[in-house]
């Protein structure tokens, strides 16, 4: 989809995190239609991949999905949110990129905000969180959302 096509929470969080790229280095958003529930974790992989660019084949995908690992799923119940969900991540290399994620952006307010829009709806269907990274200095995260209505969101983070 194009930009003129996404929904407005999709270009909020781009404006906190980044237009889609290949940079494999900051931040970036990407947006689809993901049909079927199974197929998010396939579309997060497609996007990280994307997002890598070339240093995907410099390094070898041994290298960039030694990191991946699924660190939080939304509940069924008593979910508190995504900006909750960031703040009590137990592994410490997730849990300090979700801080980063959270206050280490531009006007965190309105990144929060953007974050609770995109994640936080009630029909966002399904909410995960994987753990990204080159094996070696590069680490972060990758929030992956789809709401009942097969609008899939992907945030990728990624620093070293």
């Amino acid at each position: 989809m194009t930009t003129s096509t996404q929904p407005a929470y999709v270009t909020a969080l781009q404006g906190a995190y980044g237009e889609p790229s290949q940079n494999g280095f900051g931040s970036a958003v990407f947006f689809e239609q993901v049909k079927e529930a199974g197929d998010l974790e396939k579309a997060a992989l497609r996007w990280y991949e994307h997002f890598v660019g070339d240093l995907w084949d410099r390094y070898g995908k041994e290298a960039w999905m030694g990191a991946w690992r699924q660190v939080y799923a939304r509940p069924k119940t008593g979910d508190t949110g995504i900006v909750a969900a960031l703040r009590s991540l137990e592994d410490p290399q997730a849990s300090s990129s979700g801080v980063m994620i959270l206050d280490a952006v531009e006007n965190a307010d309105a990144a929060q905000k953007a974050l609770a829009a995109a994640f936080d709806d009630p029909t966002v269907a399904q909410l995960t969180v994987f753990t990204v990274g080159d094996g070696a200095a590069m680490s972060g995260l990758l929030i992956a959302g789809r709401r009942s209505n097969a609008e899939a969101t992907f945030l990728i983070f990624l620093l070293d």
